[in-house]
């Protein structure tokens, strides 16, 4: 297959005079070359593309792909990660992972919580504020964690989103509203073991790769996985693979899978749970384009934990994708 390639690169970003924080969900040039060269070892032709702009000039010039390898996370709206999908969608070119509905659904963290609590899913109690005032008057027992309605990458999140207090709320809140400039979600705070959940597949044929128990080292910022957490992972992060008998590992992977599947989400992702204080794993969101640096990203970090070559990991995205669209 011709398999075009779209993707954000956080040094474009940068050079324009976005901050570190605005571009932390695009790509390395390492993160490409690695996909790319997955691609080529599996037989295709590929063509990098570059971003939604850059897709939309190559698709006026007449260029079309085979299947397109989408990682684009978009920069602008609560519906960035779809629109690289809605475009390829418009001229009927096959691409990799969500459709621009899920996209859309799963960047904003209350909208898919509220799909999991209807498909009778664990997920701690929340509320959405848009504004100062809605922080006030909700019913939720202390301790809360709040962080932004639509980020990535531990955005928003540091230990001070460990909320205590009413009069805490309101100044971290009003704080958060303020910078990020979008509603921020408030949800009882989780204070068991953190996992994240990788997964391959579609619908029925979707199945776990496997799971990563997040555990923060003694110089990480404490109990919560924060973008600087994040950010410095290799130093601050141990991602330990977590044994499947462990009876709060299954019941991680269950739900997991189970969101999944409701939530529609295909070809390959991640979700993240944390346990509440009995122990039982809880939906905290959805991950539907996760990222992909081989060394770097949880996806591929758990693969190889799992034994499976990153190059394998990409053809599993790519077979997924081409059975539903029946490219291969």
């Amino acid at each position: 297959m011709l398999i075009g390639m779209t993707y954000d690169l956080r040094d474009d970003y940068l050079a324009a005079g976005y901050s570190e924080e605005e571009t932390a969900e695009f790509d390395r040039p390492d993160t490409i070359d690695a996909i790319e060269d997955a691609l080529r070892s599996l037989g295709h032709e590929t063509e990098r593309i570059g971003r939604a702009e850059a897709l939309v000039h190559a698709l006026a010039g007449g260029r079309r792909w085979d299947l397109v390898f989408n990682i684009c996370e978009g920069l602008h709206g609560l519906g960035r990660e779809s629109q690289v999908p809605a475009v390829l969608e418009i001229f009927d070119i096959p691409y990799t992972f969500s459709d621009p509905v899920v996209m859309g659904l799963c960047m904003h963290k209350g909208l898919t919580k509220t799909v999991v609590l209807r498909a009778g899913l664990a997920t701690p109690e929340f509320f959405v504020a848009a504004a100062v005032g809605e922080l006030a008057g909700h019913a939720l027992p202390f301790p809360l964690f709040i962080k932004p309605v639509a980020e990535g990458t531990g955005k928003g999140v540091t230990p001070d989103s460990i909320i205590e207090r009413q009069s805490d709320l309101m100044v971290r809140g009003e704080a958060m509203l303020g910078h990020f400039r979008q509603p921020l979600i408030a949800e009882t705070y989780l204070p068991g073991r953190e996992f994240t959940v990788s997964l391959v597949g579609t619908g029925a044929d979707a199945e776990v790769l496997g799971t990563l128990e997040i555990i923060l080292l003694d110089a990480a910022e404490p109990n919560v996985y924060s973008y600087t957490n994040k950010e410095h992972c290799e130093s601050l992060v141990e991602y330990r693979l977590a044994d499947a008998s462990d009876p709060e590992v299954a019941a991680a992977e269950a739900t997991a899978l189970a969101a999944w599947r409701a939530l529609g989400c295909r070809d390959g992702g991640r979700i993240d749970l944390r346990s509440d204080t009995r122990g039982v794993p809880n939906f905290v969101e959805a991950n539907p384009l996760a990222g992909l640096h081989p060394s770097h990203s949880d996806l591929p970090i758990l693969a190889t934990a799992r034994g499976i070559p990153y190059r394998d990991l990409i053809a599993r995205i790519v077979a997924s994708a081409s059975r539903r669209c029946k490219t291969a």
